[in-house]
């Protein structure tokens, strides 16, 4: 096991499977620079570890994390939001998506703001039975960030995007199940252990091949059915190239479990 402990968050390597901690438990891990230096600086070891297979999020204390830290925000006229986004958030979302592993975020408490956008950008979210989401933008009137607004009407439609970001209500962890918003509800006490079988669910499957599924459900998104049909085509060329392909079609037939590199 492997530890790296920065200002506002713990990456813990056991095994393959990574976990990251938010650590800023008395701000509900809101999100400041620091807390942004410290992202990209847990990016770049994960990307230098080869033998990671799935990364886990959570956060310490009641929150998963609040978004970002309204409380030393300087405001005033040189105030510049857009600036900060594209500077912050930008790599942070993008950082999550590029990673070469699936990604859960395990969320023990209030997932609000860029907090949720953090969490959608993640490929899974399991969340203890206490947590709660709202698009909270719209109370301080902003709009959502954080990718959000990308997010958030293609996992549960239009309607129900539009009632949480004009709205800004809270939502709790069985109706965010229940509304396709994320993968499993289970109590507090089961979150991590929950998160960690699922981790390694992931990690038996072939990295490979769960980075393109990734990649064809994002252009999914934007793509006519005849666009993403060449994308399949595109992917499917590329997976049945990789060893791992013949692995799994010769622990078929061997009827055996196969071993994925």
């Amino acid at each position: 096991m492997s530890d790296h402990i920065l200002k506002t968050m713990k990456l813990s390597v056991t095994g393959n499977i990574a976990t990251l901690t938010l650590t800023r438990e008395k701000a509900l891990n809101a999100m400041n620079q620091d807390f942004f230096n410290d992202f990209n600086s847990m990016l770049k070891t994960l990307s230098a570890n080869n033998d990671v297979k799935a990364l886990i999020i959570t956060g310490k204390g009641n929150g998963f994390t609040v978004g970002a830290d309204l409380k030393n925000l300087p405001i005033n006229e040189e105030l510049d939001l857009g600036k900060s986004l594209r500077e912050n958030f930008l790599p942070m979302v993008m950082g999550i998506k590029k990673l070469n592993v699936p990604t859960i975020a395990a969320v023990n408490g209030y997932a609000a703001g860029a907090g949720m956008g953090l969490m959608l950008a993640c490929d899974f979210t399991i969340a203890a039975r206490n947590a709660n989401f709202v698009q909270a933008f719209i109370n301080i009137a902003l709009v959502p960030d954080a990718g959000s607004s990308y997010f958030l009407p293609q996992l549960i439609g239009r309607a129900r995007a539009t009632e949480m970001m004009m709205l800004g209500e809270n939502i709790t962890a069985e109706e965010a199940y229940k509304i396709g918003l994320i993968y499993k509800v289970t109590t507090e006490d089961q979150l991590m252990e929950q998160s960690l079988k699922l981790a390694n669910k992931l990690a038996q499957k072939p990295s490979s091949a769960l980075i393109q599924i990734r990649e064809l459900l994002d252009a999914s998104h934007e793509n006519t059915l005849s666009e993403q049909l060449e994308a399949e085509a595109k992917a499917q060329q590329i997976a049945g190239k990789n060893e791992n392909f013949i692995e799994g079609v010769a622990a078929f037939n061997e009827k055996r479990e196969p071993k994925f590199k």
